[in-house]
């Protein structure tokens, strides 16, 4: 049982190190189709003309308001992402300890609350990250990138 943990160990620590040396390919790629959403999001918002205060903006003040807020949406949810597994983590070792002292029942107690909490935390760091383009009338689903 302890070779599958450690071969375990092995796989995550590859896996990273791999991640970690292509991240910079990942960013460039990112990168340029940033900038691809936001020159189309341009033209949408000259096009439809919805927004006065975006319309009113230069072509190079609009893209860098939204190259901007698309680079923070992206910090921001690599933050959120931390934090989540930091709840998830917290979770597990808040698990573990109370099935020492309850067993089962609160070992899946401790999981229940801490989906719970993980689950409003997640809701209210999407609320968080999305509110300064959507107070300026930038729709976030149009210059997000997954």
């Amino acid at each position: 049982m302890v070779w599958l943990v450690e071969i375990g160990l092995v796989l995550l620590l590859v896996g990273g190190g791999w991640s970690y040396l292509t991240r910079g390919k990942r960013s460039v790629n990112r990168d340029s189709l940033t900038m691809r959403r936001v020159d189309a999001y341009i033209e949408t918002i000259r096009r439809e003309r919805k927004n006065m205060e975006l319309v009113a903006m230069s072509d190079s003040e609009l893209r860098d308001l939204l190259h901007s807020g698309a680079h923070n949406l992206r910090a921001a949810s690599e933050r959120k992402s931390w934090m989540l597994l930091g709840a998830g983590g917290v979770t597990l070792f808040s698990g573990i300890v109370a099935a020492s002292q309850d067993g089962m029942r609160g070992f899946a107690i401790v999981l229940a609350v801490g989906a719970i909490v993980a689950y409003g935390l997640n809701e209210f760091l999407n609320r968080r990250m999305r509110e300064p383009m959507e107070r300026r009338g930038i729709d976030v689903d149009r210059i997000r990138i997954e």
